[in-house]
C-alpha cells in the first residue's frame, strides 16, 4: 500500500474562535479574570509566548466573556472566562458574525489571491469604523490583532493611534510570538501577559486524549518532547507525520559521519511524493530544531540530554567532533538552504540530499 492509503486524516481541530476548551495557563486566566472583576480593566493586552501554545484561543475566550458581559456561568467547565458553546454570543463569535468583534490578521492579496506576508493598513481600517459607533449588541467592543508582529509600520501606527486614545468600552487583545518585533510604543500601551509552554505531564494528557490518541506510549513521549509544551506544534507534527519523520531523522543522524545514502534517498522520496510541501517543511523544521538544541544544550553546564539514550550519545559524539561555533555554522548553513528552498521552490529531495551531505562533512571534520 502507498503512504496515502495508510494515512488516516484526523478531523480538523476547532479554530481558536470556535474552541471552548483551554488547558493550562491558569495564571493567565486568573490575571484576566481578576482584571475584569476589579472594574478597572486595562484597554489593551499583549498576549505573548511561543507559537501554538494557545494565545489566540485565550484571546477569543476572553473576548466572548467580555462581549457577554462577564457571565458567571463557569460552573459547567469549572474554569474562569468560560462561555458555553450553546450561548448565542459563542455561536456568533464562532461564525464571525458578532457586530462588536473585529479580528485583524494577515489578509489576502487581491491581485495574487495568496495570503499577504504582513498585516497592512487596509486590514486595520475596519477598526476606525467600529470604534466610531456605539456597541451594537452589548456594552463592549473587542479588537483582536492575531499575529501582531506581522503588522507593517503603517498598520502598527494606525493601531497605535487607537491605543494612545482608547475609545470607551473597547478592548484590544494583541497576540504575538515575537513581541520584540512590535513598535516599542505599541508594547508600552499594552499590559503584557506572557504565556509559558505547558508542562510535559499536561502535554502527555492532551496528546493521549485529544491531539493524537492513536499514538503508542513511546510515540507520545517523542511527540511530547519535540512539541516543547505547544499543543499547536504537537497537532501540526501529528498531522504531518512528525513522529515518524523524527525517528527516521535520528536513525540517519545516528550513523554520522557514515551516511546511509539509501536511507537518505528513501527519506527524500517519502517527503517529495506526499501532497503539498508540509512533510518537507516538517522534516526540515525538525532538523533545524534538533541542531539548535544540540547547540543550546551543549552550552549548558550539564551538557546535552537526548530524548533517548541513543540520541543522547549521538549529541555527545557530534559535540566532540566540533565546538559550538562549528555546529552553529552548520545550523546557519542549513537554515539558509531550507529558506532558499522555500523561496525559489527547489526540488525537495535534492535539498534533503544536500542537507545530509553537509552534515556528513561537518561530522567528519
Amino acid at each position: 500500500m502507498s503512504d496515502q492509503e495508510h494515512t488516516i486524516t484526523p478531523p480538523a481541530p476547532p479554530s481558536p474562535r470556535e474552541n471552548p476548551a483551554f488547558c493550562g495557563h491558569e495564571r493567565a486566566l486568573g490575571t484576566l479574570h481578576q482584571a475584569w472583576g476589579s472594574g478597572r480593566l486595562h484597554h489593551a493586552w499583549l498576549l505573548s509566548g511561543p507559537r501554538g501554545i494557545g494565545k489566540a484561543t485565550l484571546a477569543f475566550r476572553f473576548a466572548r466573556f467580555v462581549l457577554a458581559g462577564g457571565p458567571g456561568n463557569a460552573a459547567e467547565e469549572g474554569a474562569p472566562l468560560y462561555l458555553a458553546p450553546e450561548h448565542a454570543i459563542f455561536r456568533r463569535v464562532a461564525s464571525g458574525g458578532h457586530a462588536d468583534l473585529i479580528t485583524i490578521e494577515r489578509g489576502i492579496n487581491e491581485k495574487t489571491g495568496n495570503p499577504r506576508t504582513e498585516i497592512v493598513i487596509e486590514d486595520v481600517r475596519r477598526v476606525s469604523r467600529l470604534v466610531s459607533l456605539t456597541p451594537g449588541e452589548g456594552d463592549w467592543r473587542v479588537i483582536i490583532v492575531d499575529g501582531a508582529e506581522d503588522m507593517n509600520r503603517s498598520a502598527a501606527n494606525a493601531i497605535l493611534k487607537h491605543l494612545e486614545e482608547p475609545p470607551p468600552q473597547t478592548l484590544f487583545l494583541l497576540t504575538s510570538h515575537a513581541p520584540a518585533r512590535l513598535l516599542p510604543t505599541v508594547r508600552s500601551r499594552c499590559r503584557s501577559l506572557t504565556m509559558r509552554p505547558l508542562a510535559d505531564s499536561l502535554m502527555v494528557d492532551l496528546i493521549a486524549g485529544q491531539i493524537a490518541p492513536a499514538l503508542g506510549a513511546g510515540e507520545r513521549e517523542i511527540l511530547t518532547s519535540i512539541s516543547e509544551g505547544s499543543p499547536g506544534r504537537a497537532l501540526a507534527l501529528s498531522v504531518h507525520g512528525g513522529v515518524e519523520l523524527y525517528e527516521k531523522l535520528i536513525d540517519i543522524l545516528g550513523d554520522l559521519p557514515n551516511l546511509d545514502i539509501r536511507a537518505v534517498h528513501g527519506l527524500g522520496d517519502k517527503v517529495a511524493r506526499r501532497d503539498g510541501n508540509e512533510a518537507f517543511r516538517t522534516l526540515t523544521g525538525l532538523l533545524v530544531w534538533w541542531l539548535g538544541h544540540l547547540i543550546c544544550d551543549g552550552a549548558k553546564p550539564g551538557g546535552r540530554r537526548g530524548i533517548s539514550a541513543r540520541e543522547d550519545a549521538l549529541g555527545r559524539r557530534l559535540l566532540a567532533k566540533g565546538d559550538l561555533e562549528h555546529w552553529a555554522r552548520v545550523w546557519e548553513k542549513l537554515s539558509h538552504l531550507f529558506a532558499r528552498a522555500e523561496a525559489v521552490n527547489l526540488e525537495p529531495k535534492q535539498v534533503i540530499l544536500n542537507a545530509f551531505t553537509a552534515l556528513q562533512q561537518a561530522a567528519g571534520d
